[in-house]
């Protein structure tokens, strides 16, 4: 008998920002709308959201053999941003990593190839992100939103949601397009493309249920998404019509490109029962429809999990439009007067990849003390080369003290320094002190003791295009607590 294959894990990342629609109106006189969208910090970007996704996606899950990325706002071309969620994610050297980045119907691209892969007996982790950003007032600033969600999928009794089948029909025609280097996309008249997207979106969800053995009528959760408002509202009401209509949180959080069809999945299985059938479609440069069925098993793996759900993460912290335009580059405002930050080195990043990425401090086997970075010597005890790596990603730690700095070099000021205590006691250093950055968070609301958590960063980008990563802490959100 063929072993079940399907998703054994998943999980969602939002950035805790979220600009009100109505303030691109106040501001410019036109545009705007209703809702919020979400907005990655001014140190986040698709690698660094594709991380916390990634973290939430393997929480109960076994590790992955492969690695994809997909984006179609990648932070690097020409070099394999996936290598960095994999060192992030301190994944075994024989785990493949690889991008699927230049396009929104990657994401779609990289569940099929993970489920592919999960078939032939490598369970793979498909990591989806995106920030979307458009000219100021236009269509894609206000209805864009920033995100990742992260599937994992394997075979056997793991399985949270069986995968029954796929369906696809592609075409050749101008929807929307973005030359390299550009900053925004450029998008044809909507009523050319939506008759399309129809015409593909019904062959494409015949294909699915059919290879599934099933109707329409067996679907319980439709979740449609695409970049194209009009079209993905009338193939939405369309299949609504035998199905609960999962929400696709443009209200919230907007449309979030490649990110999108990982987030719908991941709302529709953080309600869904035991037997129901979860229908999901995307458009974009054609349809691509999956469909799953959630096992005896998603329930449990709901409850044992400590990753947020989506809905926990959707109320977010909000930002004024002028930070807003700033971080995505459409405002140019006087840079700090202080000297730029050294470029980091290839070398030394190399070396220390484990603490630079993975944030693997050590233990001293002797007298149990933790040492954060890795050192070869206990401060403790004394002695040499008894240590054994330790991970402190998914730990809690607390504010020890801090301080709000104006003067030092940082894109959004003031720059929070911490010392953050890692223990039971939250007190002392006794599990280890890390001194970092915090991220995410009013320095005027900050007080000692407070729990925080490790964030993946982007800590700045040189003149010549290096990104700097590393990890900060951000308070813990209420949700989460």
């Amino acid at each position: 008998m063929t072993d079940m294959v399907g998703v054994v894990g998943y999980g969602a990342y939002l950035p805790v920002w979220r600009l009100d629609r109505e303030a691109i109106g106040q501001a410019l006189g036109s545009g705007g709308g209703r809702g919020t969208r979400a907005v990655a910090g001014y140190d986040e970007d698709s690698t660094s959201m594709g991380v916390g996704a990634g973290l939430a996606a393997l929480d109960g899950a076994p590790a992955p053999d492969e690695l994809i990325f997909a984006s179609a706002t990648p932070a690097y071309t020409d070099k394999t941003n996936a290598t960095i969620v994999h060192a992030a994610l301190a994944l075994d050297r024989g785990a493949a990593a690889y991008d699927i980045v230049g396009a929104a119907r990657g994401g779609m691209g990289a569940l099929s190839a993970a489920a592919d892969a999960a078939a032939a007996g490598r369970g793979t982790l498909a990591v989806l992100s995106d920030i979307r950003t458009g000219l100021p007032g236009s269509a894609d600033e206000r209805d864009g939103g920033d995100g990742a969600a992260a599937v994992m999928f394997g075979t056997g009794d793991a399985v949270v949601a069986e995968l029954l089948g796929r369906g696809s029909a592609t075409a050749e025609f101008l929807d929307r397009w973005r030359a390299p280097g550009d900053a925004s996309s450029r998008i044809w008249e909507e009523r050319f493309a939506e008759g399309i997207y129809r015409e593909l979106a019904a062959e494409a969800v015949d294909g699915a249920v059919k290879s599934a053995g099933l109707t329409l009528a067996d679907v319980d959760k439709v979740a449609v998404g695409g970049l194209h408002r009009r079209a993905v509202g009338a193939v939405g009401k369309t299949l609504a019509a035998d199905a609960e209509l999962v929400d696709d949180l443009v209200a919230t959080i907007g449309t979030t490109g490649t990110a999108q069809p990982g987030l719908l999945l991941a709302t529709a299985f953080d309600t869904a029962a035991a037997g129901d059938v979860v229908l999901l479609v995307h458009l974009g440069d054609g349809v691509n429809a999956m469909v799953f069925r959630a096992t005896d098993a998603l329930p449990s793996y709901r409850e044992r999990r400590t990753a947020p759900s989506v809905a926990e993460q959707i109320d977010g912290m909000p930002i004024a439009y002028p930070r807003f335009l700033t971080w995505r580059g459409f405002l140019d405002r006087e840079p700090p007067r202080r000297p730029d930050p050294d470029r980091p080195a290839a070398p030394p990043a190399a070396r220390n990849s484990e603490w630079k990425f993975g944030l693997s401090g050590s233990r001293c086997v002797d007298c149990g003390t933790r040492h954060l970075p890795a050192v070869r010597v206990c401060r403790t005890c004394h002695s040499v080369d008894h240590m054994t790596r330790q991970r402190i990603v998914g730990e809690r730690g607390t504010i020890a003290t801090f301080q709000a700095d104006l003067l030092a070099y940082t894109l959004s000021p003031p720059l929070i320094g911490a010392a953050i205590n890692f223990g039971s006691d939250g007190e002392s250093d006794a599990d280890g002190r890390l001194m970092c950055e915090i991220t995410d968070a009013d320095p005027d609301a900050l007080k000692i003791g407070d729990p925080v958590e490790m964030t993946f960063r982007r800590l700045y980008t040189t003149a010549d295009g290096v990104h700097n990563y590393f990890w900060k802490a951000r308070p813990v959100r209420a949700a989460r607590s």
